[in-house]
């Protein structure tokens, strides 16, 4: 960026920095003017984890002096430990989620542009600054983590602006950003301030490019506090990064802990808890779900596959697999239309949607797995698989989760409220079961059916935030709570004959498993892992 001097200012007696820019810049009126302009609006941020810009005197900057060493230095000697780099990023967010209000994104956020006092007062450096400093070459500069920024303009393509090993994909691509172009570079330099190793890395500007664009970065090197906080930062695809710093800032200052930010708060009527509940419990799940277990969990190894997205659609919802583990159903958005139930053959590259199923909620499939079941509008309705018109069912409020019976049945819960069945070729809903209010029950959602066709296990949502699965019987004689549980829940059956089934619920972010026995009806074993991270 040039050359930078200490200085004084005579008329206010103060010290400040002097940034005296590059010759080939500063003669050039139109990228002055453009600089000038920039300048004062980066004089207007007013906040103390940013460097203040004092003004522009002929072909220089002007800016608040700032003591201590960067943060690239720092890092230099070793991963920050977690309370002092939990300190620093609390700080670089705020700075960050000030300036995103005002409409001013950084686009150059690297160890090397943050500062940190003698204080502990952590200043980000060089707000705005990439968009006017062209490098022809940068490969002569060895550390690449802290590079020269780059103005590469490709033919016809765009321009590319920032600092190499920094750089969101996007950037990389000389696509337009936004500030998800910042919560990307703000999770390389904790992924940095965390481990000490920049998470992309190459022998030259190209190949580190190259990791940006191509590569995952190891986050188990990330303590597992805050494993959650830099994965979403650093997804490829901005749609599924954090979509606003401000909540990554409340989750560095209130807890940290991926329970923190997964956990619902106690049910409050008129609230959203029926999607918090049914979102947590993704792919993983699904795929462990259709894993019979042994008493001791065997050494098995997982699957791992993609599913591409409609163009320009939304991330994918409500995920479930056929029983014949060939078919995955879920709900995702082309571009510009309402969202859509589409089917995914696990031997087929391509997923293909359902027209006339707009909107729709908590799909599952029917035992042949030929037949779809879902919510919208209000209305329980039913399609097959391979298209066609859909079916009205019946008429439903809220409805959270259900299951389709092999006995015809289709379960389903609702919010608030308690479980109803219905059957399969439509008819008015029976209830099943009834929240008890003088316990502080509000719903039950989310019902298994197992295999004797008699009993069902069910989700309890009370109102003072501590939900369990429940044992249910059709007839109503049977009542029994199994375990405490704030997510969805999974039933898993043996193996073998003889041998007991699992239930499969998350605690902390960690899937794990207990022996339920269907015969017995009772839990026969001790909790045990199965993933983490989930």
């Amino acid at each position: 960026m040039g050359a930078v001097y200490r200085a004084t200012d005579t008329k206010l007696n103060r010290d400040v920095a002097i940034k005296v820019l590059p010759e080939a810049f500063a003669n050039d009126p139109g990228r002055l003017a453009r600089f000038t302009r920039e300048a004062k609006v980066l004089a207007s941020l007013n906040h103390p984890n940013i460097a203040s810009i004092y003004g522009v005197e002929e072909g220089s900057l002007v800016m608040e002096l700032v003591e201590g060493p960067t943060l690239a230095e720092r890092i230099a000697r070793g991963p920050l430990p977690l309370d002092e780099a939990l300190a620093v990023a609390s700080q670089m967010a705020a700075a960050l989620e000030y300036a995103h209000e005002k409409g001013v994104v950084h686009r150059d956020l690297k160890p090397a542009n943050v500062k940190v006092t003698p204080e502990g007062r952590v200043k980000v450096l060089d707000f705005g600054l990439a968009v006017v400093v062209q490098t022809a070459s940068a490969s002569a500069a060895g550390d690449l983590t802290n590079s020269p920024t780059l103005t590469i303009s490709p033919p016809r393509v765009g321009m590319i602006l920032g600092t190499a090993a920094y750089m969101a994909p996007e950037q990389a691509r000389a696509q337009n950003v936004d500030r998800r172009a910042d919560i990307w570079a703000f999770g390389v330099v904790l992924y940095e301030m965390l481990t000490g190793r920049a998470p992309f890395a190459g022998p030259s500007i190209s190949e580190t490019l190259a990791a940006v664009l191509k590569t995952e970065p190891d986050i188990g090197a990330v303590p597992a506090e805050l494993r959650l906080i830099v994965e979403r930062c650093l997804r490829k695809d901005p749609r599924r990064r954090w979509q606003a710093i401000g909540d990554v800032r409340l989750l560095l200052e209130e807890g940290m802990l991926p329970a923190a930010a997964r956990e619902p708060q106690p049910l409050r009527r008129n609230t959203r808890l029926p999607w918090v509940l049914a979102a947590v419990l993704t792919v993983a799940l699904a795929a462990v779900s259709a894993i019979h277990f042994r008493e001791v969990p065997p050494q098995m190894s997982s699957v791992r596959f993609q599913i591409p997205l409609p163009e320009g659609g939304a991330p994918i919802e409500f995920l479930a697999f056929s029983p014949d583990g060939r078919q995955i159903a879920f709900v995702a958005s082309a571009k510009g239309r309402p969202p859509l139930l589409w089917i995914r053959a696990l031997d087929s590259q391509e997923p293909h949607a359902l027209p006339g199923t707009e909107n729709p909620v908590f799909p599952m499939w029917s035992p042949d797995s030929r037949t779809l079941a879902f919510w919208t509008a209000g209305k329980l309705k039913k399609i097959d698989a391979a298209g066609g018109p859909p079916q009205a069912l019946c008429d439903t409020t809220t409805s959270v989760g259900g299951h389709w019976a092999r006995d015809g049945m289709i379960y389903f819960g609702t919010m608030p409220g308690g479980l109803f069945r219905v059957p399969q070729s439509g008819g008015d809903p029976v209830a099943v079961s009834k929240p008890d209010a003088a316990r502080g029950e509000v719903a039950h959602i989310f019902p298994r059916i197992l295999p004797d066709g008699r009993h069902y296990l069910y989700l309890n949502v009370v109102t003072s935030g501590k939900h369990a699965i429940y044992l249910g019987s059709l007839d109503g004689k049977e009542r029994k709570r199994l375990l405490d549980s704030l997510q969805s829940f999974e039933y898993a059956p043996p193996s073998e004959a003889g041998k007991s089934g699992h239930l499969l619920f998350l605690r902390e972010g960690t899937l794990m498993a207990q022996p339920f026995n269907a015969k017995r009806l009772e839990l026969a074993g001790e909790t045990f892992p199965v993933l983490d991270n989930v």
